[in-house]
């Protein structure tokens, strides 16, 4: 089914509004879970392979696809379908970080970890509903623009969580960080009482038909196990790249907590809202196919920053270019990944098939950490980078062999040359 007809046209502007509202809300916990607990480990003195090991609390990203059924099949007793989820499991990231501020991982790190779990379970399944929300309300025509717009806001709230984050806990401690992020989370609640909401398909009237129906739907498709490849492996050397960035910058780089957070505010700030909007607008322009090849050859090459700051380029333009063209490079990326994942969903299962394919999207992410750091302390950081930047090769070769069957999709209109 097509959300052609979703919304009014008088909606638009309200729900590319949200949308963008909700990119920043999703985007905002990820960090706090990820490379912020990463460097709050890092200055606490744990050793590389103990980060490595706590990077797996975000498991919760890889295994959403478990549940997000139960979110296409059931609908709390407040607001719509995909709001009242999202409320819900904003008010509950809140709290889950107001707890994280009491405690410390040099003292407390079976805490920090029990509850940065809890935190990214809130928080998958909050991706899990927001990106149902934009695959449902999002006319084709407007899926370039909204990609655009909720990957800006997802950057946003990266830089926010992360490079502000880091200048924060250097200037008053990693308590009131944790505390202040809680309160920049109200964002999305702005955004959830602001999204304009209509059912376009009825909804699975069993919790069976919501568990194999999506399933069925698209493993009927042609070469979807490729499909699958191609969603699992497409950003793998983005994500190699960036598991131990903040690890290896303060560390082996050789700067100070402010330094990389000042960069990432202002340099990686800019690079993120230029990527993400450059690439909203070239989807207006290019088939996806070109887009995700064009772009996808950029992020892969991104991580040849960091490789020369491991040689020795140890000064603030080697980091204002290696952070600046990774955030870039990701910003492009993502864009066109997100509507790649919009195009693939049918509406009545979007948010069982959207938490599939971005479950396998943030496998990488997440249980690359143990290898990423056993080969940084092993084989030293300039092998890591090289290796990132080769890992990039397999999701281009698959995309590559799939050029046909995305010529297929735009000439039956499953796969507008908009998006």
């Amino acid at each position: 089914m097509n959300p052609e007809s979703a919304l009014p046209r008088t909606d638009r502007a309200r729900t590319l509004i949200a949308v963008a509202l909700l990119g920043f809300a999703s985007g905002l916990p990820v960090a706090l879970s990820g490379g912020t607990l990463e460097a709050w480990c890092a200055v606490s003195g744990l050793s590389l392979k103990t980060i490595g090991f706590v990077k797996l609390v975000a498991s919760a990203y890889v295994f959403k696809f478990l549940w997000a059924p139960l979110l296409d099949r059931y609908s709390l007793p407040w607001l719509c379908r995909r709001r009242g989820w999202m409320v819900a499991m904003q008010l509950g990231a809140i709290v889950t970080l107001v707890l994280m501020a009491g405690l410390s991982p040099s003292t407390s790190l079976t805490g920090i970890a029990l509850l940065a779990i809890v935190l990214a379970t809130f928080s998958a399944t909050q991706d899990i509903v927001v990106d149902a929300y934009r695959t449902d309300q999002l006319a084709p025509q407007d899926r370039g623009l909204g990609a655009a717009l909720g990957v800006g806001g997802y950057r946003l709230a990266m830089l926010a969580s992360g490079g502000m984050a880091l200048i924060l806990a250097d200037a008053a401690g990693w308590s009131v960080t944790y505390l202040s992020m809680a309160a920049l989370l109200c964002i999305g609640l702005i955004g959830s009482a602001l999204a304009p909401e209509r059912e376009l398909a009825r909804p699975p009237q069993t919790v069976l038909q919501a568990y194999v129906e999506p399933f069925r739907d698209f493993f009927s498709r042609r070469n979807a196990l490729i499909w699958l490849a191609l969603i699992l492996t497409y950003k793998f050397g983005n994500a190699f790249a960036q598991s131990l960035s903040s690890t290896f910058l303060l560390r082996d780089g050789g700067y100070s907590l402010s330094q990389v957070g000042w960069v990432n505010k202002v340099f990686a700030l800019g690079a993120a809202v230029v990527g993400a909007l450059l690439g909203g607008l070239v989807l207006e322009r290019w088939s996806l196919w070109r887009a995700l090849m064009v772009f996808g050859i950029v992020q892969g090459l991104c991580a040849l920053g960091f490789y020369a700051v491991s040689l020795g380029w140890h000064s603030m333009p080697g980091l204002i270019t290696a952070v600046t063209a990774e955030y870039l490079g990701s910003g492009l990326g993502t864009a066109a990944f997100v509507a790649l994942l919009m195009s693939l969903c049918n509406v009545r299962f979007s948010a069982a098939q959207y938490a599939l394919f971005s479950a396998l999207d943030s496998i990488p992410r997440v249980f690359i950490g143990p290898f990423a750091g056993w080969l940084a302390e092993t084989h030293g950081w300039p092998t890591f980078f090289i290796v990132a930047t080769v890992s990039a090769l397999p999701g281009l070769l698959i995309l590559h062999y799939l050029r046909s069957d995305f010529a297929q999709r735009d000439e039956m209109h499953l796969m507008p040359k908009s998006v």
